[in-house]
């Protein structure tokens, strides 16, 4: 047989077959599709929470970490879960809180009865005038 009448998909006399070349970059270009494809689906929970400002954020990163490594995928539906839960923010009440309270601790009198605070905030009677505690009956 004549080689002008073989199909094209068999190897000339040259040695070069065409149809092995373009499988093997179609199968290059399918493989890091692929792997690019894997790499965005498992850092999605990552994604959503870190989007959406998520205190949780470092917490749902190391459960996609976890679910990496180990290859088990309930640490990456748990990460997913917990990236679309909004847990309730109970620091910055209770920092104002604690705030506050310094604040008033600073302001509180010592034990010898003098008062910790200086400045103009503080509230001095006159000189001359006796304390209204003093003014006060006593019932005893």
């Amino acid at each position: 047989m004549a080689p002008h009448h073989l199909p094209f998909y068999l190897a000339p006399e040259s040695g070069t077959d065409t149809l092995m070349v373009v499988m093997g970059v179609f199968l290059i270009a399918a493989v890091l599709w692929v792997g690019t494809l894997y790499w965005k689906l498992h850092s999605l929970p990552e994604r959503m929470a870190h989007k959406s400002q998520k205190l949780q954020f470092e917490f749902v990163a190391v459960l996609g970490l976890i679910s990496l490594f180990t290859h088990m995928h309930i640490f990456w539906i748990a990460g997913l879960l917990l990236a679309m839960i909004d847990l309730p923010d109970f620091g910055t009440p209770l920092r104002s809180i604690a705030g506050s309270v310094e604040r008033i601790a600073e302001g509180a009198p010592t034990a010898d009865g003098q008062d910790l605070r200086t400045g103009s905030d503080i509230a001095m009677p006159p000189a001359g005038e006796p304390d209204s505690a003093a003014k006060e009956p006593t019932h005893a």
